[in-house]
């Protein structure tokens, strides 16, 4: 039987509505101009609901009651997190937080229901489905929360699904369609979108890409099949496996021991549907034409139905996983105007490490700081551990407690001791559960040298800027370019470059071949 981690009700318990119909009426009078406010209400109220006594069926139809208004005010609570770096600042954790648990209080009063229908209620007799879809699909938005934020969730997040799913799957309830928001579903569909939103590498996805995944896997996944067993095609998508009494999500099929509580998900009908409409899209087709919703923007659509084929149905997990393992100290430095100095040793240096201090971040995973000196430099340089690597790029954690706060695509620079500083790009981020940031990042070809640009004929606020020369790397065939300023490219623009050694040179500027957060990776050719 399903063991649901709920505490007694509380006689003392005094939510403001103890009914459906007091509940719409409640909501008719809620004031969602101060939206803060609306949700802090809508949190202290239903988790007041969850904790009074009431029958099983009143608390189905007032959980149904709520759902709708939850849902938008949850969306435009979320839109205050919207492009900001990490790790969060406090009053944002706080908005954060608060997100999560209306989520989890949403799931509590579900598991409420469910608890009454397990208990044999005659009036939701009828209703095990639907209480079986509501909980994972609360369940599924808890943790879609943590993805779309960046923050790592803890492993129950895992069981707590994996179990409801199980126990749906054991009263044959897993395939009965339900009516969700706009469209029909299943259990066994609304597990498996969360399943795959947790394998689309979600750190490297936008905000935007995230949540549009998320809508076409509310209706894409209902073609999904779980199942005991599978079969392998080696011409087409490989399946994924889950294991249900675990603490995680998908894994490649082929990489896992069979047992009974394995179950698998058939990959071949998701790639040959994302395939088709990435074709379409290209013979000039638009994104509604398409089915993929009321999107404008068909490059964006394109763009991200490649990258999902790449991340369920081409192995990307395991080409990531083939990075050289390590640990080892760098020190990083971000911002154009910091990098520029360090570069330059015009900017005051930060310490070197010791050998005692990397020891301890090696150990500890960080410096204690009785033992850590101060700088007083415009842009410091902060202390990471590289914990694998290739040619390609690197997984690095902040090993010092406090630092900056970073956004995806932003260009960074490191250098490890005894070596020289090399250019970056954050690919990915994600708050660890021990608070500490982690990045994935994308080094930029060459070792760079930090230069002086100028354009006559603009304003004056472009008209000179610091840039970084990329040199020719003839043995992978990659020409010399230029790192500059977002904002700052012209295509065909003359540009003076000034070197290190006070050297000028002529140039005009080509094309753009990498645009990031703060910066511009652009060909050009000497005049």
């Amino acid at each position: 039987m399903l063991i649901l981690p709920l505490e007694p009700t509380d006689d003392r318990a005094d939510p403001v509505f103890k009914d459906a119909k007091a509940c719409r009426l409640w909501l008719e009078q809620l004031q969602l101009t101060n939206l803060q406010l609306a949700h802090s209400q809508l949190l202290h109220q239903i988790s007041e609901l969850n904790r009074y006594a009431m029958e099983g069926l009143e608390r189905l139809n007032t959980m149904e009651m709520l759902r709708e208004t939850v849902g938008f005010v949850q969306e435009d609570y979320a839109r205050k997190l919207v492009d900001k770096p990490l790790p969060l600042s406090d009053d944002e954790t706080t908005i954060f937080m608060s997100i999560v648990q209306l989520w989890q209080a949403m799931l509590t009063g579900y598991q409420r229901c469910l608890q009454f229908y397990i208990f044999g209620e005659n009036e939701l007799a009828s209703h095990g489905a639907l209480i079986c879809q509501r909980c994972l699909c609360y369940g599924g938005l808890e943790i879609f929360e943590y993805l779309r934020t960046r923050y790592e969730f803890s492993p129950s997040l895992w069981r707590q699904i994996h179990e409801l799913h199980a126990y749906a799957e054991q009263q044959e309830l897993h395939g009965i369609e339900v009516e969700e928001l706009g469209f029909r579903t299943n259990c066994a569909a609304t597990y498996a979108r969360t399943l795959l939103a947790c394998y689309s590498n979600p750190a490297e996805l936008t905000r935007w890409q995230l949540q549009q995944m998320n809508r076409w896997l509310s209706t894409w996944s209902s073609s999904l099949a779980i199942s005991r067993s599978y079969k392998l095609d080696r011409k087409d998508a490989e399946p994924l496996a889950v294991d249900i009494s675990g603490e995680q999500g998908l894994q490649r099929a082929d990489e896992v021991l069979h047992k009974d509580a394995m179950r698998y998900l058939d990959m071949v009908p998701m790639s040959k549907l994302l395939r088709v409409k990435a074709i379409l899209l290209q013979q000039g087709q638009t994104p509604q034409q398409v089915g993929l919703g009321d999107q404008y923007d068909s490059h964006a659509c394109h763009e991200l139905l490649i990258l999902l084929h790449q991340n369920w149905c081409e192995n990307k997990h395991k080409r990531l996983s083939q990075r050289k393992p390590t640990s080892r100290v760098t020190e990083l430095v971000c911002q154009i105007e910091g990098i520029h100095a360090h570069l330059s040793q015009k900017g005051k240096k930060s310490p070197k490490l010791d050998k005692l201090a990397i020891v301890q971040i090696e150990t500890m995973g960080y410096v204690p700081s009785s033992d850590r000196q101060d700088t007083k430099a415009d842009h410091p340089l902060e202390h990471w551990l590289i914990e694998n690597e290739n040619v390609i790029g690197a997984r690095i954690t902040r090993t010092d407690e406090t630092g900056r706060r970073f956004k995806s695509r932003q260009l960074v620079a490191l250098r490890s001791p005894k070596s020289s500083f090399m250019l970056a790009s954050i690919a990915w981020m994600v708050v660890a559960r021990d608070g500490k940031l982690q990045m994935g990042i994308r080094f930029l070809p060459g070792k760079p040298v930090p230069v002086r640009i100028s354009a006559a004929g603009i304003n004056l606020a472009r008209r000179e800027a610091l840039a970084f020369l990329l040199p020719a790397l003839p043995t992978v065939r990659t020409p010399a370019s230029l790192i500059i300023p977002r904002g700052w490219f012209q295509p065909g623009l003359a540009i003076e470059l000034r070197q290190p050694n006070d050297d000028f040179m002529a140039l005009q500027l080509g094309f753009s071949v990498e645009r990031g957060l703060d910066f511009e990776r652009v060909s050009f050719t000497p005049v």
